[in-house]
């Protein structure tokens, strides 16, 4: 079997923003941002930069706050855990990420990428930090929006070193759009290579870059080095890590703006010239270029795909990692019967919303476009509770089951956009609309989504099934990517109570579509 792997960007058309890399011998690892999203802060796995499956979560829950459990009517929507960082050092692997809604930074450290990972704090709040070991021991991180700082840490990287290390190294204070943030901090052939993300000051377009010095204490020198949007929507290609390869080879891997999708990684070449790089070939991301595989016979695991339910799976919420809870889960209210196959939410608490709803379970969406469909039992609703199969979002959309004086109802909703404003981080404050309901008969009934999401379209599409026939219920829906969220669209499978609690729904034959 062919070493020479074939490049196709987008390599994971998958939300995957934020990437970090590394290399260990002959295993590169990628983080990515999570979010709200739990279990959290996904590692993947791969031989060549070009296909990835998952290793590990490195947490199952953070600190169990009421806006991380959805209690008391807060959540942690477009917070939560945000562009760690990844490092191995001395046969230990080390993240460090910030969370913008406990306002802390988190390190873990494990011997084993599949942990366990040992979780505690260093002191601060330090945005899109990148951690640094150099060759004398010391450790730093490099952090920060517009001023961009260089601090030195104590040896137990617990919080800043008394007296260390502690400047503004890159400053972009009037830039009306993105400055510099995203921070990615090498040491390469004795040279410290500082690599940051911001949007050209005249339009909002992503661009990469980088600056370099001979020393911690002297001037960092560079600019933009990569401003290219792959013929895509305007959207430039920026902010990730960089990875050499065994044979000396570099690549850097970003991420690109696809609209509703998400942000989706994009992996480039990247050549020196007077030590300075150089990414991708006059400018672009190549279409046109090679890998070499350290496994070339290797099988990987889909990171998004059907599922029956029926295997179990030796991890803390016993499901594939294909799945993520829209927060912290209640584990007591949802089961997973592998012998029928079926997942089940029970409700214990009232709310009067989707993005309430406790236990959702979620799956990424497929770029350029996809489906899925699953089977819902609603027969043990109560009256007002509302089960369904959603368009994940802060403008979601639904196909459902809503009960009503002992009676089954098919419903279809939307929560449509307010403002198309990608930069906004408020909450979508549309009103939730009901399209369409019907009596029906049974309350099993089989429900598809279908979402075109190529050169952002972003539409999706609800359905259901009759007479081994999908019908469209309600119109197409307008989905998008939102500060709000701050992540891909997803889909969902909730079930939730208005009324009385402990009325229970259950997902079987969850089929997926690309």
């Amino acid at each position: 079997m062919s070493l020479e792997v074939q490049v196709k960007n987008p390599i994971i058309p998958l939300d995957y923003p934020d990437p970090d890399v590394i290399r260990v011998d002959h295993t590169y690892y990628m983080v990515s941002t999570t979010m709200h999203f739990m279990p959290g802060c996904e590692i993947l796995r791969s031989y060549d930069l070009v296909n990835w499956e998952h290793a590990a979560f490195v947490y199952h829950k953070l600190d169990s706050t009421p806006a991380q459990r959805l209690e008391d009517g807060l959540n942690i929507y477009g917070k939560g855990m945000w562009a760690a960082t990844i490092r191995y050092h001395k046969g230990k692997f080390y993240l460090v990420f910030a969370t913008n809604d406990t306002r802390k930074t988190y390190l873990y450290t494990a011997e084993k990428v599949e942990g366990p990972w040992e979780k505690s704090e260093i002191k601060g709040f330090y945005h899109d930090s990148s951690l640094l070991f150099d060759d004398d021991d010391r450790v730093y991180l490099v952090y920060g929006n517009r001023d961009v700082r260089l601090v030195e840490l104590e040896s137990d990287l617990s919080k800043p070193k008394e007296n260390g290390i502690n400047r503004i190294i890159v400053s972009d204070r009037d830039n009306p759009n993105l400055g510099y943030e995203g921070a990615h901090f090498y040491k390469i052939n004795k040279k410290y290579y500082l690599f940051l993300i911001r949007s050209l000051p005249d339009r909002w377009m992503r661009v990469e870059g980088c600056f370099v010095s001979d020393s911690l204490e002297g001037e960092f020198v560079g600019g933009d080095i990569f401003i290219d949007d792959r013929n895509y929507c305007g959207q430039g290609v920026a902010q990730g890590g960089i990875v050499d390869t065994p044979d000396g080879d570099w690549y850097a891997i970003l991420f690109q703006d696809h609209g509703a999708v998400g942000r989706i990684p994009i992996l480039l070449p990247i050549k020196w010239k007077d030590d300075f790089p150089v990414f991708g070939i006059d400018g672009k991301v190549p279409a046109d270029f090679t890998t070499k595989s350290m496994r070339p016979d290797y099988i990987y695991q889909p990171l998004v795909g059907s599922d029956n339910f029926r295997t179990a799976y030796v991890n803390q919420y016993g499901l594939a990692p294909k799945w993520q809870f829209n927060h912290e889960p209640v584990k007591s209210d949802y089961r997973i019967n592998h012998e029928q196959g079926y997942f089940e939410i029970t409700t214990n608490k009232l709310v009067n919303n989707l993005l309430q709803a406790p236990n959702t379970l979620t799956q990424r969406m497929l770029f350029p476009n996809c489906a899925a469909e699953v089977t819902i039992n609603a027969g043990q609703l109560n009256d007002g509770d509302i089960t369904g199969f959603s368009a994940f979002q802060g403008a979601y959309g639904f196909v459902g089951i809503t009960k009503d004086n002992g009676k089954y109802y098919l419903i279809m909703r939307t929560k449509p956009l307010d403002n198309l404003n990608m930069q906004s981080f408020d909450e979508n404050q549309s009103v939730e609309v009901e399209w369409e309901r019907f009596k029906i008969a049974e309350p099993i009934v089989t429900f598809r989504i279908e979402a075109d999401l190529w050169e952002m379209k972003d539409e999706v599409r609800f359905l259901y099934q009759k007479n081994n026939q999908f019908i469209q219920v309600g119109p197409k829906h307008k989905v998008a990517f939102k500060l709000d969220h701050f992540t891909g669209c997803r889909f969902a499978l909730f079930n939730y109570s208005t009324q009385e609690k402990g009325g229970s729904a259950r997902f079987s034959q969850f089929e997926y579509y690309s």
